[in-house]
């Protein structure tokens, strides 16, 4: 099941940041005309029932840039039923933002009721498969929209999968209608981490389906990598993102960085590589710096919850 349009139809917004506490007193004091950005996405469970100072700041967002919702919470892949009152919370959610679209993750994030606050793998199997496009075409029954889905970083896999990441996010979209926010960062952590292509993972996704693509930092702790979005896009990245963009004809960028966020005006710097490398000139990018050590390590969800009551 395919729309038979690129993006599903969906706009290239063109360069995107996230929408972080830590940027909102430059958005409120600086001209919307300045502020070096196409659009913004929000953190989802960050603004729903949220009705203080962050919501203020988004309404002053929605008035001048498209926004797009970005979950961290809708447990796909989880054998729970889907969450009636998060749905709920989330078109509400929707009704009030109109966003470009809503995205979540391909991943479970917690079982019995209890949220682990990670992005957790799944078992990719014909089984699990069937189970998550029912689920999918059920929510996006329930929004009445497209759910766009991100492949997320992993660091383990399970014994009992057969079907490749890539394979079966296209079997996914295909037969769900469901969009792919590619994630080339994550792509890059979980083949070193597993040890496949990463190059033909990104040729494998179908370019039709493809509605956003995420860069983002990560560390490397030697044996392995971590996603946590809290320094420049890797060296190794770049060549990935080109390619996206030229197998596309073009989607949606967004830069994310959620733990040592650096000042709003260097965030928008490092955008900027996004459009350089879209002309072909492929940014000066290091490698990803080893973990200091005995510092811990979280992954992106830590940051992501939480921290907008400004």
């Amino acid at each position: 099941m395919t729309s038979g349009q690129p993006r599903l139809g969906l706009p290239n917004l063109g360069d995107g940041v996230g929408l972080r506490d830590a940027h909102f007193p430059h958005l409120m004091r600086t001209d919307p005309s300045h502020w070096g950005v196409d659009w913004f996405e929000i953190i989802s469970e960050n603004f729903i029932d949220n009705h203080g100072y962050p919501a203020h700041v988004l309404e002053r967002v929605l008035a001048h840039r498209p926004v797009v919702m970005h979950g961290v919470s809708l447990s796909i892949g989880s054998t729970d039923p889907l969450d009636a009152v998060y749905l709920r919370k989330l078109r509400d959610l929707a009704d009030h933002v109109r966003p470009a679209w809503i995205s979540d993750h391909l991943c479970w994030t917690g079982i019995n009721g209890v949220n682990s606050h990670d992005l957790l793998p799944m078992p990719l199997t014909r089984q699990s498969l069937a189970y998550v496009v029912d689920r999918v075409r059920a929510v996006q029954d329930f929004l009445g929209r497209p759910l766009v889905l991100e492949n997320p970083s992993t660091y383990l896999e399970f014994r009992v999968s057969d079907i490749p990441e890539w394979e079966f996010l296209r079997l996914l979209a295909e037969q769900s209608g469901c969009g792919l926010l590619l994630d080339v960062n994550n792509v890059y952590v979980s083949a070193t981490n597993h040890g496949f292509d990463m190059t033909a993972y990104v040729d494998a996704v179908p370019a039709d389906h493809i509605v956003q693509v995420h860069l983002a930092g990560c560390t490397d702790c030697g044996t392995h990598m971590i996603d946590t979005h809290n320094q420049p896009v890797p060296d190794r990245v770049w060549p990935l993102y080109v390619t996206v963009q030229q197998k596309t004809g073009g989607v949606s960028t967004l830069l994310e960085w959620d733990a040592d966020i650096p000042p709003y005006p260097e965030l928008i710097a490092q955008l900027a590589k996004a459009k350089d490398a879209r002309r072909g000139v492929l940014p000066d990018a290091a490698p990803p710096a080893a973990a200091a050590a005995g510092r811990a390590l979280s992954t992106p969800i830590d940051f992501y919850l939480g921290h907008t009551d400004g």
